[in-house]
């Protein structure tokens, strides 16, 4: 099947889920994540229609989006891999909204780098749910001391929250520990679900969804 064919088929099963969640049509956005893949693939999704787009990281995308966005000047690309502050500069010119705010020191880079270039992205703090070790994100625990330190402190529009449940246990308690979060912070967008577990991550309220393969193809391991 084509990258096409992919698309219309996630588009048309988040469709089906937003209406059996009993949620209005269109409330959930289909982030393509395009990382790993070059230009002249993402360019067929851009083709079929698709606009908003997720990378992994900042360098990658410097490859291959300049150019993608002569083409296509309507496209809203998100960064959700981790972020490094002395990659701040370039995210922000480079993204419309970031997934992976995390840390007191990629915030206040984030709102330096803001000012300079008098861009206001979208931000999203990532919860790491699962208590990961090997993974980015803010601990539950510390979750309202640290959204309340961009909102106040900084002055961050917080638009969302974001998570990656660990691999292998059920999404579902982790969807909804963000949920919760998010209702007692009073933040309404939740960046959950990926082409594995998408369709529950709709039904526990996410208002963005990130799916790759199931669009894209899995990527061949180099040898």
């Amino acid at each position: 099947m084509s990258i096409s064919s992919h698309l219309a088929e996630v588009q048309q099963a988040i469709t089906e889920c937003e209406k059996e969640a009993g949620r209005e049509d269109g409330s959930v956005t289909l982030i393509a994540v395009s990382k790993t893949f070059d230009a002249d693939t993402v360019d067929k999704a851009l083709m079929a229609g698709q606009r908003v787009f997720g990378e992994n990281k900042v360098q990658e995308a410097k490859g291959k989006w300049p150019q993608l966005r002569e083409k296509y000047d309507d496209v809203e690309l998100h960064l959700i891999g981790p972020l490094q502050s002395n990659k701040a500069k370039d995210a922000v010119a480079l993204f419309d909204v970031i997934h992976s705010i995390d840390r007191k020191k990629i915030a206040r880079a984030i709102r330096v780098e803001m000012e300079k270039q008098s861009k206001e992205l979208g931000l999203f703090i990532q919860i790491n749910t699962g208590a990961e070790p090997q993974k980015a994100g803010i601990l539950p625990d510390d979750a309202d001391d640290f959204i309340g330190f961009c909102q106040v402190e900084l002055g961050l529009n917080v638009r969302g929250l974001m998570c990656i449940p660990p691999f292998d246990e059920d999404p579902k308690p982790h969807f909804k520990m963000l949920r919760k979060i998010a209702k007692r912070n009073d933040i309404r967008e939740l960046s959950m679900g990926m082409s594995s577990d998408y369709r529950e991550a709709i039904k526990q309220g996410a208002t963005f969804v990130r799916v790759g393969s199931a669009i894209f193809g899995h990527r061949e391991k180099k040898k």
